[in-house]
């Protein structure tokens, strides 16, 4: 079985920084694609950031030159870090990663998420 733990969310006020990360444990053979997507209350999940097993990235326009996806592959942990808050940031922060487990079956799975909130 493999789990996805996000951590690093919390409350941060407008202009602030935070740094979001999402462990994958259990039996994993290969990581693919990892991403990060948000909800706000009424809105539907959006994606922020995804990054490929090469490194390769791409970003949401409301984030692009605030927000940073990165990897490191030794650890099956991706990064989100988070610059220039704006209130419009709030939401619950999940990440995604699709993978193929030790037995070689392939999954897309997600964490549970992590409440980022920025006042205003």
């Amino acid at each position: 079985q493999v789990q996805l733990v996000e951590s690093g969310g919390g409350l941060v006020q407008a202009g602030g920084s935070l740094r979001l990360s999402c462990a994958a444990s259990g039996s994993i053979f290969r990581i693919n694609a990892m991403a990060w997507s948000r909800q706000a209350p009424g809105n539907q999940r959006e994606l922020v950031a995804a990054i490929t097993s090469g490194a390769r990235t791409n970003y949401a326009d409301s984030v692009k030159g605030r927000f940073t996806i990165s990897r490191d592959n030794a650890k099956n942990t991706v990064y989100l870090q988070m610059n220039s808050l704006k209130p419009e940031d709030t939401a619950v922060y999940y990440c995604n990663a699709d993978l193929v487990t030790g037995t070689m079956a392939r999954y897309n799975t997600w964490g549970q998420g992590t409440q980022v909130t920025v006042s205003s």
